[in-house]
């Protein structure tokens, strides 16, 4: 019989696991063999240690098959999915997938939780009443085939090891590590019976990957392993120096993607980050020609509102409100003190601690400090100022949803320190840095 502790030294000390021993232990982590403290010293390990391409393929495959894998045999168009390695006021989920939808792809988007210091888009979802992130398989292939598209967490039925993995990660400082970040992402796509997947891997202060060299080695070994499958994968690198939207906090983002959705003001680095990931994966999926002509086929699923409507119907399908896309306010939840922050002087945003940022929304409540903990909906900020603006006594550099005066304290005096005032604006970045795919990177502004 096996002992997980003899797979944990085998990795500590630097060795490849087979494949055989890999998914000997990711049956562990199933069936209960396998500790929460193995599954931590594993995950420790393996952070140290890495893992080479086998490995990651053999751990991916191995997590993939721990559920069921979805099939999808009938549907009249092709099945396509986007994943970001997360980010601060990261919502592009919640508009790409109607979005793709609205223009002849089904999307059964399996989803995860916030991870440190960044949102998670299952959290988003479920601060709408109602809404259920886990449907169920048979449920799920319903709503997909009937609407084009849903928004799910793992379960029992799909991904188990992944869901049991994902929470030890976020709570042993293990999330960055690479075999560990591409397993999670890609055992989840597989086993959603994918055509193709586009990948948003951020870099930058907001991000768990601050260098764009780095950022870009994880694009292309998620597009290796991807393609090895036999899965059609693209990743495009974007920023996350600055907001890519003006909010952060889970009813607060859900608020702004019905907003965008609608065609109210939307933020430009969240717009131009939403077109350039549906134009790659619409042409990914043969619905578009090239990455060009999928842009603009999804400029005008928003600008028809057939995204829209498409947003609508999921919520009405997983248990949330008819009305949501037409009053949000009144149906999402509201925090009971709203009241802006502002900067001691006068200038411009010169420079954002992106991720002081998002410690300042998991402090109001907004994400999880340890494994347990209950999501307040409610909080986080909104009106993030972006680099470049200018600010003053008058002008804030964000608004503070709070529970109380002094969680407000606290999260206006953690956003003054985030950002830096100076007397020249700062310059911002192109959203969109590099194009990287199974075989080459093209780098593109």
């Amino acid at each position: 019989m096996y002992m997980p502790s003899e797979f944990i030294l085998k990795k500590r000390d630097g060795h490849a696991l087979s494949q055989g021993e890999i998914r000997t232990f990711v049956a562990g982590i199933c069936d209960g063999t396998v500790s929460d403290a193995q599954l931590a010293a594993f995950a420790m390990a393996t952070w140290f240690r890495g893992m080479d391409a086998e490995e990651q393929s053999a751990l991916t495959l191995a997590m993939r098959d721990s559920g069921t894998v979805l099939k999808w045999e009938d549907l009249d168009g092709p099945v396509l999915d986007k994943h970001s390695t997360g980010g601060i006021g990261d919502m592009v989920s919640l508009i790409l997938a109607p979005v793709i939808a609205a223009c002849g792809g089904y999307v059964p988007m399996i989803s995860g939780r916030g991870l440190g210091h960044t949102g998670g888009t299952l959290d988003k979802l479920e601060s709408i009443p109602g809404f259920t992130t886990d449907p169920g398989t048979d449920r799920l292939r319903r709503l997909v085939r009937q609407n084009g598209l849903a928004i799910v967490g793992q379960s029992a039925e799909l991904v188990p090891a992944d869901r049991r993995f994902y929470a030890v990660r976020d709570q042993t400082a293990t999330v960055s590590s690479v075999p560990l970040i591409i397993a999670s992402i890609l055992s989840k796509k597989l086993a959603e019976g994918l055509d193709a997947l586009v990948m948003d891997i951020k870099f930058g202060s907001g991000a768990f990957m601050p260098d764009p060299d780095r950022a870009r080695r994880l694009a292309r070994e998620i597009c290796i392993v991807a393609r090895a499958a036999g899965l059609p994968c693209n990743a495009l690198i974007t920023d996350m120096d600055q907001p890519m939207a003006w909010s952060a906090g889970n009813a607060l983002e859900v608020r702004e993607a019905i907003g965008f959705l609608r065609g109210d003001d939307c933020h430009p680095r969240l717009q131009e980050v939403v077109l350039a990931l549906c134009g790659e994966l619409l042409s990914l999926g043969r619905l578009a020609e090239e990455p060009a002509a999928g842009r603009a086929l999804a400029s005008a699923a928003l600008a028809s509102g057939k995204a829209a409507e498409r947003f609508a119907a999921m919520v009405r399908g997983q248990g949330g409100p008819a009305g949501l896309l037409e009053d949000p306010d009144g149906l999402l939840p509201s925090a009971p003190l709203v009241r802006p922050v502002f900067p001691s002087g006068s200038g411009f945003v010169a420079q954002i601690d992106k991720r002081a940022i998002g410690l300042a929304v998991v402090h109001l409540g907004g994400g999880r400090q340890r494994d347990g903990d209950t999501i307040d909906p409610a909080v986080g900020l909104s009106a993030l100022a972006p680099v470049g603006q200018a600010v003053d006594p008058q002008s804030p550099l964000a608004v503070v949803h709070a529970a109380s005066e002094s969680a407000w304290e606290r999260a206006a005096a953690a956003v003054r320190s985030a950002v830096t005032v100076a007397a020249e604006p700062g310059s911002a970045s192109p959203i969109v840095h590099s194009r990287i795919t199974g075989n080459a990177a093209d780098e593109a502004a």
